[in-house]
């Protein structure tokens, strides 16, 4: 099903490029290059949809459908909500079992002396 949806949603694409190209602008007439009536009015002068918008819409529309029909897919099949951390499986470290009846030494650990170096001579 996820196939067939995606190839149908790579189809739509397309065609929804070539419509888009193949449709000339809105103020692509002499007075729009001058700025009479051009694309900035609110209420200007609106020809009929033509041919190639009904089916930019249409393709728009499919272009949606398709798209959200692919992310529900997608996410059909996730688990629920968790971290990637959560999913991560850490090895289990072997600890050397701890004696009760041995006796816990707090004694300070001696270090041994620290050397220190020789100061290069100045020249």
């Amino acid at each position: 099903m996820t196939i067939l949806l995606t190839i149908i949603h790579v189809i739509v694409c397309f065609f929804m490029i070539i419509v888009v190209l193949l449709q000339s602008g809105k103020a692509a007439d002499l007075a729009g290059a001058f700025g009479g009536m051009g694309s900035q009015t609110a209420f200007g002068p609106r020809g009929s949809a033509t041919l190639l918008s009904k089916a930019t819409t249409l393709a728009a529309a499919l272009f949606m459908v398709t798209s959200l029909s692919l992310s529900i897919l997608a996410n059909r099949g996730a688990t629920g909500s968790g971290s990637v951390l959560e999913k991560v499986k850490v090895p289990a470290t072997k600890t050397a079992p701890v004696n009760p009846a041995a006796p816990q030494s707090k004694a300070p650990v001696a270090l041994p002396p620290v050397q220190q170096q020789p100061a290069p001579a100045k020249k």
